[in-house]
């Protein structure tokens, strides 16, 4: 496990002042690894949960030739090249879910349903809809089908002992369907990752709490809930933690021990409560970044190291500042730890933009940041280069069909309405200038993660 000063030696120009999102993106892959404990779970448990090992098809996906519709089967040979039509006669009929057990000669069909195996010596199906028919008899057009249409082959879909699942795909609808069609029960996942969350500060209150002038009501620890929800975490909640260095030490502590990752809101800005960053750094070995990023400029990354017991915690004192290499020896391993802004819309980008893929990394998932859209601009947009820019929009279809977008109002980092009215976030990279309506530019869609 590599120190941050060691990821950080490693990096050419880390300035931990002036961090880019590149640079965040490199250090973070560096600093976290993927779970190694696995579990089995059944099929209908295994939704959202990522594979830990390669599945390999044990049968042919279909299992046999079969007909991709409702029609009629014969010899595709007995179709005339110049194109005339093909009268033949009807012996009998092919259900699916068993295989019809007549032979059929030349001049004859088989009435044959979706899914049916097709009979011994026949390779095309004509649709019904496309024939005329009789109650004995088929008459098919010149040119409405070519030998081997509307064939379903063997193994076509999935061979037997091919791959056809792979460690680290996340398990959607889709897959765990693909899983039972091989016949399989149960599959092989990572354990859930569990992520402790708090909020930091006086000024937060928790719902309920009787209002009093200069406090808010804690809309982060719903928002982060919701996104670690979402994403498949085992979520523990530890509140509102006062500023107080004794409160905190406990939260830190509990929260390594008993999570695989921490997350908190507030504390990591400058002229927060010094004890808040002290802490940090005392319990574990964390830095303290300022990303050229708008919204969520400040941002702690690194490790809290676990205590051995409860009571190697509870002798573990916020006086002992001064003196860190006790508590860190306590602890071979430590939780990851994110230290996020305060105001709540820089909490969700700074989420979406590295905690998820960070998180996705370690819960063993391959593909970790979220692909980019294209979208057409609907406004001028104003954009100094040197920082990289996170807007929230709303995206659409224009009537070409293409993607277009539109702010959904004030971008202030602490305004949650235009992030709650939003589909996605517009990215402005850290070179980019100017937009002019009509320019493309990179989305971040929201679907299914926010």
């Amino acid at each position: 496990m590599k120190s941050l000063d060691q990821i950080a030696a490693g990096l050419q120009g880390y300035d931990p002042q002036a961090m880019t999102c590149d640079d965040v993106h490199r250090f973070l892959q560096q600093l976290v690894t993927p779970m190694a404990r696995t579990l089995e779970l059944p099929l209908l448990q295994a939704l959202g949960r990522v594979l830990a090992c390669d599945v390999v098809s044990p049968l042919d996906v279909p299992p046999h030739d079969n007909s991709a519709m409702d029609g009629y089967a014969f010899a595709g040979a007995q179709l005339v090249p110049e194109g005339a039509p093909l009268t033949l006669q009807i012996v009998g009929t092919a259900l699916a879910g068993k295989a019809w057990s007549g032979t059929v000669a030349p001049g004859e069909c088989v009435k044959i349903m979706t899914g049916a195996i097709m009979p011994v010596g026949l390779d095309t199906v004509v649709p019904q809809e496309l024939v005329t028919a009789s109650a004995n008899s088929i008459r098919i057009p010149a040119g409405v089908v070519v030998a081997g249409d509307n064939r379903r082959l063997r193994g076509e879909d999935l061979a037997c002992d091919r791959e056809a699942l792979q460690k680290g795909e996340l398990l959607t609808p889709a897959r765990l369907g693909l899983a039972a069609s091989l016949g399989l029960k149960t599959l092989t996942v990572f354990r859930p990752l569990r992520v402790a969350y708090f909020s930091t500060g006086d000024e937060i209150l928790s719902l309920g709490d009787a209002p009093r002038e200069g406090a808010v009501f804690d809309s982060n620890r719903y928002t982060v809930f919701g996104l670690l929800t979402r994403l498949g975490c085992e979520v523990l909640d530890l509140g509102v933690v006062r500023d107080d260095p004794a409160l905190l030490e406990a939260a830190f502590l509990d929260a390594a021990n008993r999570a695989d990752a921490i997350i908190t809101s507030g504390g990591v800005s400058v002229g927060e409560a010094d004890f808040t960053k002290v802490l940090m750094k005392q319990l574990g070995d964390v830095a303290f970044w300022r990303i050229a990023m708008r919204p969520g400029r400040p941002m702690a990354v690194g490790r809290i190291f676990k205590t051995k017991s409860a009571s190697d915690a509870r002798s573990t004192s916020a006086s002992s500042y001064e003196n860190d290499s006790a508590l860190k020896s306590l602890g071979d391993s430590g939780a990851i730890v994110f230290g996020l802004p305060g105001n709540p819309v820089a909490v969700m980008v700074t989420f979406l933009a590295f905690v998820r893929p960070a998180l996705l990394q370690m819960m063993g998932a391959k593909a970790a940041v979220q692909p980019l859209l294209q979208a057409r601009s609907l406004e001028n947009i104003r954009k100094k280069p040197g920082r990289t820019e996170y807007q929230r929009v709303w995206v659409s279809t224009a009537a070409d069909g293409s993607l277009e977008v539109r702010s959904t109002g004030n971008q202030g980092s602490g305004v949650l309405r235009s992030m709650a009215e939003a589909n996605g976030l517009l990215v402005l990279e850290h070179t980019q200038g100017n937009v002019a309506v009509g320019d493309t530019v990179n989305v971040m869609m929201f679907d299914g993660v926010v």
